[in-house]
């Protein structure tokens, strides 16, 4: 089976950086998977596509050697082994409340004894490379997704859950959730709660032996995470990048043309 570069760099003691892919075409994915990053995530929770969709915008990646993980929409057995079916080398899930929430995930990514994923590896049976079976079980990673404030109160237990390789910080989520609301979505937090809840979880998660990787939406922040430790950092998104290229291309024409 080839093997899953991330694992490898965090065995190093090397840190990851992470694209997200929230637009369903597979052109968009190609181009994305050769930009350097080393891992590429499609969002099939809150993204603009389906399973239709990503099972060939996970076909597009491979040339690239990039590691394929998928953002499952829930915590539901199905869409998780049809993503890994597909291809995928990892799989985040969001809104994990507690440690059951958390050995459920592990259970429907790992085949037995280690978990009840069912075996029908259809399309990563051939693009993964030989024996899947057999080394799947020590390839894949299953990120759980700590943005509520339950998850926060369960967070040793979660975090100690076996088999679960990482945790993964939604940052708007979170702040909605851990402040009932009194403060707004959004990526890149600067506020001191925020910011305290984002080391807590990674403190914990290093505690626990495993890894923690956070969404942001700068270069900057993502370079501050890293500096805190986290292990991978996602910046941006397909969607965001292009309008953000966009925006700055019209403004500076615009300025041109004095309008």
């Amino acid at each position: 089976m080839i093997k899953n570069a991330v694992k490898h760099h965090w065995s190093e003691g090397q840190q990851a950086l992470n694209a997200w892919l929230s637009i369903g075409n597979t052109f968009t994915a190609e181009i994305m998977a050769e930009q350097g990053y080393d891992s590429v995530t499609i969002d099939l929770q809150h993204g603009a596509l389906d399973y239709m969709v990503a099972l060939p915008m996970i076909q597009a990646m491979r040339a690239s050697g990039v590691v394929p993980i998928v953002r499952v929409p829930w915590n539901e057995p199905g869409i998780i082994m049809k993503a890994l079916d597909a291809g995928a080398y990892g799989i985040i899930c969001p809104m994990v409340n507690s440690r059951t929430e958390a050995e459920a995930l592990v259970s429907a990514m790992r085949y037995p004894p280690h978990g009840l994923r069912s075996y029908g590896p259809t399309r990563v049976a051939f693009a993964a490379g030989a024996n899947y079976g057999a080394e799947a079980n020590d390839e894949i990673l299953a990120f759980a997704m700590i943005e509520t404030a339950e998850a926060m109160a369960n967070l040793t237990e979660i975090v100690t859950t076996p088999g679960l390789d990482a945790v993964y910080v939604g940052p708007s989520d979170l702040s909605i959730g851990i402040t009932n609301g009194r403060l707004p979505a959004g990526l890149d937090r600067e506020e001191a709660e925020i910011v305290a809840a984002i080391k807590t979880i990674l403190d914990a998660a290093h505690k626990a032996g495993i890894k923690a990787a956070i969404h942001c939406a700068s270069p900057e922040y993502a370079i501050r995470a890293l500096e805190w430790g986290y292990d991978m950092v996602t910046v941006g998104s397909d969607a965001r990048l292009l309008a953000s290229a966009a925006q700055a291309s019209v403004a500076k024409v615009r300025q041109r043309l004095g309008g």
